[in-house]
């Protein structure tokens, strides 16, 4: 199967399990659990919780990654809408469509939000208690990657690096923690579910590393490059907030050759662990600016 519709299979089970998965818009109070439905259907590419899948299937693909997926994309989605409200990044689209808080009002936001952030242990929890080593495995990758020390910690250094110049040190850290960091997990995941080896899982962590740095340079370089239409996103925002990005501190050419390099080590890391699709798709992600 082609890499495009290997991936919109794993988007399309993605998308039915939120019916399965998720409380009906009607659970009371319909108002939140209404906006936290609106924000995960908004659409997306569903990278992480595909990587999910596909890390499960490359170990063992008779087990059920679906409720991990799910999970990850609950908290995935509840980082976005955190991220467009008027206290951080102050957006109004998200994906083409107005974000939560314009759609709802910003205290239904921030509620769905924190719905969807515990909603993700609540479906680890359930789907995982046994065996009960593999749920707690499951609980702490995510855990991990979305503490203060990593995914929030990225984004705190984020909005403290505003209004200055920062150096490439800095940068990375923003980077490998608040968009690299749930990559990983995804990844880690999956091979937890799969049943791979604490060296497969390294693996394919580092791949997790290059190709979450390599989206973000790339999405710098697309905020710099292209338009609202294409995007379904504002562009221009960083720098017009003089926000500090690969693109601001090496420049369009030193962008694109960083995110190249860091595609070609995603490749070999691949190629060493026999992972066609997940090539596929560091390929597909490099791409985007082409």
């Amino acid at each position: 199967m082609e890499f495009k519709e290997k991936l919109s299979t794993y988007v399309a089970e993605i998308e039915l399990a939120f019916e399965t998965l998720l409380p009906p818009e009607g659970t009371r109070p319909a108002r939140i659990h209404q906006a936290m439905r609106y924000s995960l259907s908004a659409g997306g590419k569903r990278i992480r919780p595909a990587l999910v899948l596909a890390a499960c299937e490359r170990f063992d693909r008779s087990r059920n990654a679906i409720p991990a997926a799910v999970a990850v994309e609950c908290l995935h989605t509840y980082t976005l809408i955190h991220d467009d409200l008027p206290a951080v990044d102050n957006s109004p689209l998200r994906r083409g469509r107005p974000t939560c808080h314009i759609q709802f009002d910003e205290a239904t936001a921030i509620l769905a939000g924190d719905a969807l952030l515990t909603y993700a242990f609540q479906l680890l929890s359930r789907h995982y208690a046994s065996p009960s080593d593999r749920g707690i495995e499951l609980i702490r990758a995510l855990s991990e990657a979305s503490s203060s020390e990593r995914l929030i910690g990225g984004q705190m250094e984020d909005i403290l690096g505003e209004q200055r110049i920062l150096n490439q040190e800095e940068l990375n850290f923003i980077h490998l923690n608040k968009t690299s960091a749930l990559i990983e997990a995804s990844l880690e995941m999956g091979a937890i579910i799969g049943g791979a080896s604490s060296e497969q899982i390294d693996s394919i962590k580092s791949y997790g590393r290059c190709i979450g740095l390599g989206f973000q340079i790339v999405d710098d370089i697309l905020d710099a490059t292209s338009d609202t239409q294409t995007l379904g996103k504002s562009v221009g925002v960083d720098e017009a907030s003089n926000k500090s990005t690969y693109v601001a501190l090496h420049g369009l050419k030193k962008s694109r050759q960083y995110a190249t390099e860091l595609a070609n080590e995603a490749y070999k890391i691949c190629d060493d662990l026999d992972m066609p699709f997940l090539k596929d798709l560091a390929i597909y992600l490099n791409r985007r600016t082409n």
